[in-house]
C-alpha cells in the first residue's frame, strides 16, 4: 500500500531554490508598467470576438479599456496599442497612472451607453 506522507520530512532544497530565484517582472501590455501581486490575464480580442490571445495587465487598466471601448471596437484594433492609445481617454490615464506603483488601484468610470 502507498504511504500517503513520506518517511523522510519536506525537501527542503527545493524551497531554497525558489527562495534565491529571481523575480520576473511581466510588464502590463497597456501601461508598460511592471505588474504587481495581481496580474490579469486580458484577451485583446475579447473571446465573444473569436480571440485566443491572452496579455498580462493591471486590473485597473482592463477596466479603463473596457469602459472606453466595446466588444467590436477591441475586435477591430486587435493586439495594436498604439491604436487603443490613439483614445484621448485612454492616453490620458496612462499618462496619469505612469508613475503610480504597481498594485495600485482605483475606481475607474463607467461605460457611457
Amino acid at each position: 500500500m502507498a504511504r500517503k506522507h513520506s518517511k523522510h520530512g519536506p525537501r527542503e532544497d527545493i524551497v531554497s531554490e525558489e527562495e534565491d530565484a529571481p523575480e520576473i517582472v511581466i510588464p502590463c501590455w497597456l501601461c508598460g508598467r511592471p505588474t504587481g501581486k495581481i496580474t490579469v490575464w486580458h484577451h485583446p480580442v475579447p473571446k465573444s470576438r473569436g480571440g485566443r490571445d491572452v496579455v498580462p495587465m493591471h486590473a485597473i487598466c482592463q477596466q479603463t479599456l473596457t469602459a472606453n471601448y466595446t466588444n467590436a471596437e477591441l475586435q477591430r484594433h486587435g493586439t495594436d496599442v498604439e491604436a487603443l492609445l490613439a483614445n484621448p481617454a485612454v492616453r490620458k490615464f496612462v499618462d496619469w497612472v505612469a508613475n503610480k506603483d504597481p498594485d495600485f488601484t482605483a475606481t475607474t468610470t463607467k461605460k457611457q451607453r
